[in-house]
């Protein structure tokens, strides 16, 4: 691997880029708490990529993890790297101005590595284009020696395919501990002078959790499905995931970036748990964030005063897969809210399960912000809930809120999804009915109507649970089921009910993407040269160029999306990590049974 000459772009930044866009805070760096170091002395440049705009990459708990671990490290820097908005984008791209990092405004292609962190298939172009406003070929067979390697994490490396062919190493799992084991082998290689295809040979040798596409081959057949081999026997058939043991010891951030615009989430997070003990069948982060750790009350609290006196939020935010199933919950509440409370610092408890933590829980929590509640209820009927292996009664979630109510908060947010298998006509209708229902119930305890804002997302199977196997709903269907629920609230008269409802096409598409296999890249790839990018803006996403770009490679977006998988059969991702498949396999016979007492939506009269 060869020594790098470093190209800052400040003065094109500052004179040409800074002038012309709406936010340039965005991309000025030098915010407080930010990490510099002197360049000279670094042996590793790391550029930490995130794909989406300053205001969602700040809000990345794990980025900001990343951000602090590897600049623990001894001759290593770590340099924030965001997508340009649309305007900046077009004047970066007039004026020749390269994707650059916050810190030091160093060209992105003048690092050792680039680090993407991907937590959604809608993100997929965006990182074609950062590759491609870094001045890199976006195959990564096309890039040269002296080029930096392309490393992702997150959630699309557990259903790597679509994207390999973009992508030099995933990183599986976890990324405190194995992001420190890649970037010591790759400066030790460095140091000896290795090529950048030895170092990701070694990767994938060593590094049960590195995965390589160009050391796998693949074959498709579409009666049974795609296998991926290795093309070189040393090399692991199946990669497992990267587990941080050590929790309650792992590094966290006591000193976070205070962002210069403001953040969608402006607040201090301090993670309590790790992985979920329920285990809701359509859930990808329930099954591939095992096993159950937490943190001790005393680490969380003395973070939280760490990140306060080092920031200055005044909002405390407690996050995990389900908050309310943490131990010693009440415990860390009174303590968090014995300190904070004179600070007039709120505190923030998402996640809830409705279960008895629940009911418990308002009474507890003088010191949380009473403007609204938030309950991932899913699916509307006990019956279905059932299916999807997500055990709340109605008595349990009206009790809970009830309580809510009681405890001073005068607004619910309910969660739900539409087109788990079972799933009836009147299961749609009930999202009406029970929403309005938990807004009623306030009226036993103040006279007043609840405000109760209800979102509906659609079903998208994912890889590594249960419900990967089922193709996802026609698109029709989805239509069917949101004219239902405004037909019932307008015979409800329920104008203290707000529905909302995820994008149908967006979900369509990530639900072709999401289980998709390596033939699919060519696929992105068009769309990208075509234009989609912030796919899951409103102002980028055009489903029309994706429903091109699928036929012009003989395939239907809506087919792929619908495809189901025979248990058996190679699935894309069966050979990265997850939980075993026969654990799966048997909640998913389950969830069929539970499903075969009723059909599907009927038809409306």
């Amino acid at each position: 691997m060869l020594q790098k000459n470093r190209k800052s772009v400040k003065d094109q930044v500052s004179r040409a880029l800074l002038p012309a866009v709406r936010k340039p805070a965005r991309y000025i760096g030098g915010e407080i708490n930010e990490i510099r170091k002197d360049p000279a002395g670094c042996e590793v440049r790391v550029g930490l990529c995130f794909p989406d705009i300053y205001e969602i990459a700040m809000s990345h708990t794990g980025l900001g993890i990343l951000y602090e671990v590897i600049n623990r490290m001894e001759g290593v820097w770590a340099e924030r790297i965001f997508a340009p908005w649309l305007d900046a984008e077009e004047v970066m791209r007039k004026e020749k101005i390269p994707l650059f990092s916050l810190e030091s405004r160093t060209a992105s292609g003048d690092f050792d590595l680039l680090g993407f962190s991907l937590t959604n298939e809608l993100c997929y172009t965006n990182l074609l284009n950062m590759l491609d406003l870094a001045g890199l070929e976006v195959r990564a067979e096309n890039r040269c020696e002296e080029d930096p390697l392309v490393i992702v994490g997150g959630q699309a490396s557990n259903c790597a395919e679509p994207i390999a062919p973009f992508v030099d190493l995933f990183v599986l799992g976890q990324g405190e501990e194995s992001a420190v084991q890649l970037i010591e082998l790759y400066r030790d290689l460095k140091r000896r002078g290795e090529s950048r295809r030895e170092f990701l040979r070694a990767a994938a040798r060593a590094l049960p959790f590195a995965y390589v596409p160009a050391f796998y081959t693949v074959a498709h057949n579409e009666a049974q499905g795609q296998a991926v081999m290795p093309v070189e026997g040393d090399l692991p058939v199946r990669l497992a995931d990267a587990v941080v043991d050590d929790f309650d010891g792992a590094a966290v951030p006591e000193a976070p970036i205070v962002p210069f615009v403001q953040a969608v989430h402006d607040r201090i997070s301090v993670e309590i748990m790790r992985g979920c003990p329920g285990r809701c069948r359509f859930c990808q982060a329930s099954y591939c964030r095992r096993p159950m750790r937490y943190r001790s009350v005393d680490r969380i609290v003395e973070l939280a005063k760490s990140q306060y006196w080092n920031t200055g939020f005044d909002t405390i935010s407690l996050l995990s897969l389900s908050t309310g199933e943490y131990p010693w919950l009440e415990e860390l509440i009174e303590k968090l809210t014995a300190y904070f409370n004179p600070l007039h610092v709120g505190l923030s408890v998402p996640s809830l399960r409705v279960q008895q933590q629940l009911k418990l829980l308002p009474k507890l929590m003088t010191s949380v912000r009473k403007g609204g509640l938030t309950i991932a209820v899913e699916a509307a009927s006990e019956r279905l809930r059932r299916v999807i292996n997500k055990p709340i009664s109605d008595a349990d979630l009206l009790a809970g809120v009830r309580a809510a109510y009681e405890a001073g908060f005068q607004r619910v947010k309910l969660y739900f999804m539409a087109g788990f298998p079972g799933e009836t006509e009147a299961d749609i209708v009930r999202i009406a009915d029970l929403s309005y229902e938990v807004a009623r119930l306030r009226r036993e305890v103040d006279g007043k109507l609840g405000s109760v804002s209800v979102s509906v997302s659609w079903l998208v199977p994912k890889p590594h649970t249960p419900l990967g196997w089922l193709g996802q709903r026609p698109m029709e269907y989805f239509e069917r089921a949101r004219d239902l629920l405004l037909d019932r609230r307008r015979e409800l008269g329920a104008r203290c009910v707000q529905i909302k409802y995820h994008t149908i096409e967006r979900s369509v598409l990530e639900s072709a993407m999401g289980r998709g296999g390596r033939r699919l890249a060519d696929v992105i790839e068009t769309a990208w040269r075509r234009g989609a990018k912030f796919d899951l803006w409103d102002e980028g996403f055009d489903f029309g160029r994706w429903v091109e770009a699928f036929a012009e490679h003989g395939l239907d977006v809506h087919r792929e999306a619908e495809r189901s998988f025979v248990p058996g059969q190679p699935l894309p991702w069966g050979h990265l990590g997850g939980p075993g498949e026969a654990s799966l396999l048997r909640h998913y016979r389950q969830a069929l049974e539970a499903a075969e007492t009723a059909g599907p939506v009927s038809e409306r009269p």
